[in-house]
């Protein structure tokens, strides 16, 4: 990517091929078993800070929420939510493994190294 613009626009190159975890592998999406889609971003679709990320990312029980995006960039319908690497909707059920799990996740997350 260019900048941090183009990383949360329209022109980012990442899709469920080069959405990779770390050992460079595609992560199931929507339609594999099981889904692995939702990744922990806790963004808003400009890429500032979402006000769900489970009480920044120190809550691990059955409260709070935490925003994901779609590593595949599919969803439940065509909109711009459902297609969204980093911002797709809110998890639901609380910061648990298990919670993630319910709608296609893993907790997994991204980083992105800066200069």
């Amino acid at each position: 990517m260019d900048d941090v613009a183009t990383l949360h626009g329209d022109a980012n190159n990442l899709t469920k091929q080069t959405a990779l975890n770390e050992k460079g592998e595609v992560i199931n999406g929507r339609g594999d078993t099981p889904n692995r889609h939702d990744i922990l971003t806790g963004s808003q679709p400009d890429g500032t800070a979402a006000p769900e990320t489970c009480g920044n990312w120190t809550m691990g029980g059955a409260e709070g929420a935490a925003i994901v995006g779609h590593s595949d960039r599919t969803g439940l319908n065509d909109s711009a939510a459902a297609k969204s690497w980093n911002s797709s909707h809110a998890r639901r059920g609380g910061c648990t493994p298990e919670a993630f799990k319910s709608t296609g996740g893993d907790g997994l997350f991204y980083c992105f190294a800066a200069n």
